[in-house]
C-alpha cells in the first residue's frame, strides 16, 4: 500500500521511511508543503503522515485543502508535544488521528493501520475475506486456520486486495501500490502474480472482471472469475 509522508525533519523521516517499508507499505516522502499538497491533491494513497509545521505550506492548510478538494484518505497528523490547539485543529479541518511528538515507531504504525482499517471499513484488528485471515500487526494471512508464507510483494498484493475487497481495482493502481508510480512493470506482471496467488488460495477469491481489472470476494459468493 502507498503511503505519503510529509516531514521536514530528516531523521524522523528516515526512521518513519523505514518502519513502514519493513511493515510492507509503499513510501512517498517530501519535506515541503507545496509538493505535498500537490500529490496529495493529484495522486492516490492509502494513507497520509502528515507533520503540521513544514516549510513552504503549513500542514494544517494542506490539510483543509485536501478536504475541501474532497480527498478522503485517511491522515494521521504529527504534532509538537503540548500544541494541542494544533490537534483540535488538525481533528476539525479532517485529520483521522493525530500523534504527539516524541513517540514510538511502533505507536505510529499502529495508529496509521487503525486509521486505513477504519477508511476501508474494517472496524477490527484482523481482516476477513471468507476463509481468508489478515492479520496486519503480525503481517500473517492466514487460510482456513493455516498459516500462508507468501514472499513480500505477494503478501502485499493480498493484503490490497483484502482491505479493498467488493470494489474492482485495476492493474494500473496495484502496480502504483505495490512498486510506485515510476515502476518499470507493466499489467502482466500483475497478472503472473495474481496467478501464483490463486494458486495457493484456490482459484474464486480473486476475479478477473475483463476489461476492467480484479475484485476480491468471499468464494461463497463467487460464480467463477
Amino acid at each position: 500500500m502507498r503511503i505519503l509522508l510529509v516531514e521536514d525533519d530528516r531523521r524522523i523521516a528516515k526512521e518513519i521511511g523505514e518502519i513502514l517499508n519493513e511493515a510492507g507499505f509503499t513510501v512517498e516522502h517530501v519535506a515541503d508543503g507545496n509538493e505535498a499538497w500537490f500529490l496529495g491533491d493529484t495522486e492516490d494513497y492509502a494513507g497520509v503522515v502528515l507533520d503540521l509545521g513544514l516549510p513552504g505550506l503549513d500542514g494544517l492548510t494542506i490539510l483543509k485543502r485536501w478536504r475541501a478538494n474532497g480527498r478522503s484518505f485517511p491522515i494521521l497528523v504529527l504534532t509538537a508535544r503540548g500544541a494541542w490547539m494544533e490537534r483540535v485543529e488538525g481533528i476539525e479541518a479532517g485529520a483521522d488521528d493525530y500523534l504527539a511528538k516524541p513517540f514510538q515507531m511502533e505507536e505510529l504504525l499502529a495508529r496509521l493501520r487503525a486509521i486505513i482499517r477504519r477508511a476501508a471499513g474494517h472496524a477490527t484488528a484482523t481482516i476477513r475475506l471468507g476463509d481468508l485471515v489478515l492479520d496486519p500487526k503480525h503481517k500473517q494471512i492466514t487460510l482456513n486456520g493455516r498459516a500462508l508464507h507468501l514472499p513480500p510483494q505477494e503478501y502485499r498484493l493480498l493484503s490490497y486486495f483484502m482491505l479493498h475487497q467488493d470494489r474492482v481495482v485495476t492493474a494500473s493502481e496495484l502496480i502504483e501500490h505495490l512498486y510506485g508510480p515510476d515502476a518499470d512493470c507493466d499489467e502482466n506482471t500483475i497478472a503472473v502474480m495474481i496467478g501464483r496467488l490463486r494458486r495457493k488460495i484456490g482459484p474464486d477469491h480473486i476475479r478477473t472482471r475483463r476489461g476492467f481489472g480484479y475484485i476480491a470476494e468471499p468464494a461463497a459468493s463467487v460464480t467463477g472469475h
